[in-house]
C-alpha cells in the first residue's frame, strides 16, 4: 500500500472519528450547566465603558460589586 492510500484510509475513519468527538466535546462544553454567567458577561461586554459603565441586571464591571436582591 502507498503512503497517499494509508493516509486516506486514515483520514476516512480515524480521523473523522476524533474530529467529530473534539466537536462534541466543544459543544457541551459551551452548553454546560455552570456557563451563563459566563456567556452573559461576554455578551455584555461590549456595554461596558470606562467614563460611563453599563448597569442593569446580570452587568458585572470590575468597579462595581453586584448587589444581592432580597
Amino acid at each position: 500500500m502507498d503512503t497517499y492510500g494509508l493516509l486516506r484510509e486514515l483520514a476516512d475513519s480515524w480521523v473523522l472519528l476524533l474530529m467529530t468527538l473534539i466537536f462534541l466535546g466543544m459543544f457541551l462544553w459551551a452548553w454546560r450547566p455552570g456557563s451563563r454567567k459566563t456567556h452573559d458577561d461576554i455578551a455584555n461586554s461590549i456595554f461596558r465603558n470606562e467614563k460611563k459603565p453599563a448597569t442593569g441586571p446580570g452587568i458585572h464591571s470590575p468597579s462595581r460589586q453586584p448587589t444581592k436582591e432580597a
